[in-house]
């Protein structure tokens, strides 16, 4: 039926309605960041311990490589993870969590602890510098199928709902996150990280979302042509882009601060890079479009280096390696056959092999013991809440202003209340730099793992049974039956 298309009047005064909105749920919230970095110039936090240095510098290096322990370790990770995974999907979670979980528990926090000789025997320190070299490239192929899985039509055809919902998700959690530093800073830094760089960092860690492990559960639980389901991937795209450049800045920052290097050269030299690949490389690459019709061995070596050398720049001018391979993957060619052929070659080792190395060390480096006293779990029982409430609250009174019923509006919550493997990615960045202290990585790895935990069945029990047509369910169903296991 034909519909007069609204006046010129009425339409500006939409735009109107939907800038002012914007402005009101994201940039209020902004205004209380920066009242909070200004408040928290003056905190000071104690100097850096031995043992906080220890930790943060696992997995560092070692002289020569014992390849039979190395390999042992291998066996003995990917056995488990596999495992721990299939017991997990058996109580219907996503195989990455059962994952995450039995890295932990390679850690100090269970094997350590219940075999501390026989832990300190499989996985000595002098060791871990070789699985940690191997799990990082796995993580660079990870990120760079990250990016290419980020279709940038999916972020255009949601239009200003998602946009305001999307960044009203970031910006809550963010500045709570900015907040909860106040009370951490002093407890859980030292004075060689400033509180700038630590509370950006948190903020942060607080806004992301795992688009890989969002797009499993909805394509597990039938929703990804649902409106609800649309949204939510949408949204968690515009997240994760959104997030890494907010980390990409707080790295640089930091790392700037503990080199002799001017800043503005940094910044400059990273917005020269990111212009170039996004105004020049990618309309170049799409160009050559009709050549990548076919995957050879050739052009899987060409992306490859492509990959691995936008990752090399991006970690020299100090933004982090793994920037670089997500930038890579974001700006190929959208060419479904030749994307599909790649994405097939490189994701079943990087899933079933590396990324288990990766939640191995992740776990090897999180120690719940230093979690101890009621002091320190009070503190986490606060990020809990930060975590959940501003990722929840923010995501679903958005949606519901959006125009969503509060059943649709909650299950957006929940459903971007998901951090997965990409808060662990994160995590270990923030470690590595040295912003965050282990004990604080350890209570953000917990976070991470119950946050992830806890969306399948509040999904469950939030979602109205008739949001799917069972008919489209099924279709769905039939289709994704096939699909690769995405994270």
């Amino acid at each position: 039926m034909y519909q007069e298309p609204p006046s010129p009047t009425l339409f500006s005064r939409r735009c109107l309605f939907t800038a002012l909105q914007y402005l009101a749920l994201v940039g209020i919230p902004f205004v209380f960041l920066i009242g909070i970095l200004i408040a928290g110039q003056h905190l000071q936090a104690p100097a850096a311990t031995g043992s906080v240095t220890a930790v943060k510098q696992i997995g560092g290096g070692a002289s020569m490589p014992n390849l039979l322990l190395l390999l042992g370790q291998m066996v003995l990770i990917i056995a488990v993870a596999r495992c721990v995974g299939f017991l997990f999907r058996v109580i219907h979670q996503p195989q990455v969590v059962g994952e995450m979980a039995a890295g932990i528990m390679l850690g100090p926090s269970l094997f350590g602890w219940l075999a501390p000789e026989w832990f300190h025997a499989v996985f000595p320190l002098t060791s871990l510098g070789f699985l940690n070299s191997v799990s990082q490239i796995g993580l660079l192929v990870f990120m760079f199928l990250v990016g290419l899985e980020l279709d940038p039509k999916l972020l255009r055809a949601q239009g200003a709902t998602v946009l305001i919902t999307s960044h009203m998700s970031i910006a809550v959690p963010f500045v709570l996150g900015a907040a909860l530093a106040l009370g951490l800073y002093i407890e859980l830094s030292d004075s060689s990280v400033s509180f700038v760089g630590f509370a950006l960092f948190l903020g942060a860690a607080m806004s992301v979302t795992a688009f890989p492990v969002l797009a499993r559960i909805l394509a597990e639980k039938h929703l990804m042509h649902t409106r609800v389901g649309a949204a939510a991937l949408a949204c968690a795209a515009i997240d994760d882009v959104t997030a890494w450049i907010i980390l990409a800045a707080v790295v640089l920052l930091v790392r700037s601060s503990m080199t002799q290097g001017p800043l503005w050269l940094a910044i400059g030299g990273s917005f020269l890079f990111v212009s170039t690949m996004l105004m020049w490389v990618r309309p170049l690459l799409g160009r050559f479009r009709r050549h990548f019709c076919e995957l050879t061995h050739d052009r899987l070596a060409l992306v490859l280096v492509f990959a691995l050398l936008s990752a090399l720049i991006t970690e020299w001018l100090g933004i982090h390696a793994l920037f670089g391979a997500f930038l890579a993957g974001a700006v190929l060619p959208r060419e479904t056959d030749f994307i599909r052929a790649l994405t097939e070659k490189l994701e079943d080792v990087t899933l079933v092999f590396l990324l288990p190395l990766f939640f191995a060390f992740t776990g090897l480096r999180t120690s719940l013991e230093m979690v101890s006293g009621g002091t320190l779990w009070a503190a986490f029982g606060l990020i809990m809440a930060v975590a959940v409430f501003g990722k929840f609250g923010g995501s679903a009174i958005a949606a519901r202003m959006a125009g969503m019923s509060w059943p649709e509006a909650s299950a957006m919550g929940v459903l971007l209340n998901t951090r997965g493997l990409m808060e662990l990615v994160i995590l270990n960045v923030g470690l590595d730099i040295g912003v965050i202290s282990p004990t604080l990585f350890a209570m953000m790895v917990l976070m991470a793992l119950l946050t992830t935990f806890m969306t399948t069945p509040l999904l469950e029990w939030i979602l109205p049974a008739d949001v799917l047509d069972p008919e489209e369910a099924n279709e769905l169903g039939r289709l994704s039956g096939g699909g690769s296991p995405s994270r």
